[in-house]
């Protein structure tokens, strides 16, 4: 039967583990923070079915959803991950900004699992952590205590941080954000990191990591996380049906071709920064075609866009119904980008202030 052992000869393996992290990952069982049931790769594992799958998925270097839909049990709804145990490979990569000593705090407890690593290498003083979610808090709480560690835990706002538990060395969010708050860069010592997952609906793969100094945090952009959103700033989800009921919308054409939007994560960063409150979707047609539908959709519901791709050519049908004219701005955006040479993402600097956040080149 696969062991906690086996994870650490894993990312040992694949070189993510570094030895200041080893004993942390070795003493914390990673069973102890994830449930009888959960999700793995489009799958259903339950401990009770087959149990040695259950282990060897538990000790495996791959995200584990835990809960869907903040943990409601709804039928109707589109089942969107709202909590799981991280990749481990993932995790160890966000807490190379940790320094022995540090007093840290993390935002989205989940189940717990990260959590633990910190307190077992840093001490249970040293290491605060809170999650919105009340169920969550119990449970992370609950498998912390069946793991012998005790952190600092809050149940609350994350985006308001532990004021009480101020100055952080290191804050890292386990929950993707599309504003910092200010009220982090506040509760960091001068010099101190901020890290966490950051994006808008278009593109929400990126990690900001920031320096605080003189009031204001500065940062740039790395990696391709892919972290469920923090639940005050979160993007919208649903199915098609949701945005589009059989109406008519502006037709149109474009030379643009939506693959190169889907294909190519710095244009799609740079899109974002311009449209951060709508999303898209490539539809395959299931006919062996070739061709595709480009969806957009928009947060508030209220407007949606298609361009339909078809292999050979040059010009390409688009159709825009609601307030909006999704395409449009998304192109406009594109274009944008393309006149400034197409920099890449790693060429632009976050800051914020007490004002607010800007991203500029």
């Amino acid at each position: 039967m696969s062991s906690p052992d086996r994870l650490v000869e894993i990312l040992r393996n694949k070189g993510a583990l570094a030895p200041e992290w080893a004993p942390a990952v070795a003493a914390v069982d990673r069973a102890h923070f994830v449930p009888d049931t959960f999700e793995v790769a489009g799958r259903t594992v339950s401990r009770s079915a087959d149990e040695a799958e259950w282990h060897r998925m538990v000790y495996a270097d791959l995200p584990l959803i835990t809960q869907h839909n903040d943990g409601r049990r709804a039928t109707d709804e589109v089942a969107v991950p709202t909590c799981s145990t991280s990749m481990p490979s993932l995790m160890l990569e966000m807490a190379e900004v940790v320094r022995d000593g540090d007093a840290v705090l993390e935002v989205g407890t989940g189940t717990g699992y990260h959590a633990a690593w910190l307190a077992h290498r840093l001490g249970a003083d040293r290491t605060t952590t809170i999650e919105t979610d009340k169920a969550l808090h119990d449970i992370a709480r609950d498998n912390l205590a069946r793991a012998g560690l005790h952190p600092h835990l809050e149940c609350g706002d994350g985006l308001a941080g532990v004021p009480g538990r101020a100055r952080f060395d290191r804050i890292i969010a386990t929950c993707t954000v599309r504003d910092i708050p200010y009220a982090w860069v506040e509760q960091t010592a001068p010099g101190g990191t901020i890290l966490t997952p950051w994006g808008s609906s278009f593109h929400s793969y990126s990690f900001a990591t920031l320096t605080v100094r003189d009031g204001q945090a500065t940062g740039r952009f790395s990696g391709r996380p892919a972290f469920m959103w923090a639940r005050q700033q979160r993007r919208s989800y649903g199915r098609i049906r949701d945005w589009y009921h059989g109406e008519e919308g502006e037709r149109a054409t474009t030379t643009l071709d939506p693959r190169a939007l889907e294909e190519d994560p710095h244009a799609r960063f740079a899109v974002g920064l311009r449209v951060r409150d709508a999303w898209p979707l490539l539809c395959p047609a299931d006919d062996g075609s070739d061709e595709a539908t480009y969806w957009l959709f928009d947060d508030a519901r209220s407007s949606w866009a298609t361009v339909e791709y078809v292999p050979g050519r040059a010009v390409y049908e688009t159709e825009q119904h609601g307030p909006r004219r999704l395409w449009d701005e998304v192109e406009s955006a594109y274009h944008d980008w393309t006149g400034q040479g197409g920099p890449s993402r790693d060429r632009y600097r976050i800051t914020v202030t007490e004002d607010g956040q800007t991203v500029s080149l």
